[in-house]
């Protein structure tokens, strides 16, 4: 199932969707949302957040999910919180440096390969738990 998770999103970015559109529109039906709803809610993220080279779009789509996944919806859930925060530091750590950090340092962040994670998504699939 995760393959086609990841040809999905490979699919969608290579038709022209942002990183982060693509990553979340690929997981859409196992949380609900119809495909354009995926695509409006983590349209904001590509380019690094709004095209300001910030944490890459694939980067903000996976955390997106894990909020989905494992995000505290009590305000006084503490362990809640701290299994997503968790959870994302877990994500996090797949990704390469540029992507990892507040600012990313080119505006198509790559992996250590020298390509787009979109195109080279095998590091964070295998890695993540989303």
């Amino acid at each position: 199932m995760t393959d086609d998770r990841i040809e999905k999103a490979v699919g969608l970015f290579k038709s022209g969707y942002n990183c982060s559109q693509s990553v979340v529109a690929a997981f859409a039906d196992m949380y609900g949302f119809t495909e354009e709803q995926a695509l409006r809610m983590s349209a904001s993220f590509g380019g690094g957040i709004g095209r300001m080279r910030q944490t890459c779009g694939a980067a903000c789509g996976m955390f997106l999910l894990a909020g989905l996944e494992k995000g505290a919806v009590d305000g006084k859930d503490r362990e809640g919180k701290a299994a997503n925060y968790a959870l994302v530091q877990e994500l996090a750590e797949c990704l390469p440096d540029p992507q990892r950090s507040q600012v990313s340092v080119s505006s198509k962040p790559s992996n250590p390969e020298g390509t787009h994670v979109l195109e080279n998504p095998g590091a964070c699939a295998a890695g993540g738990s989303v």
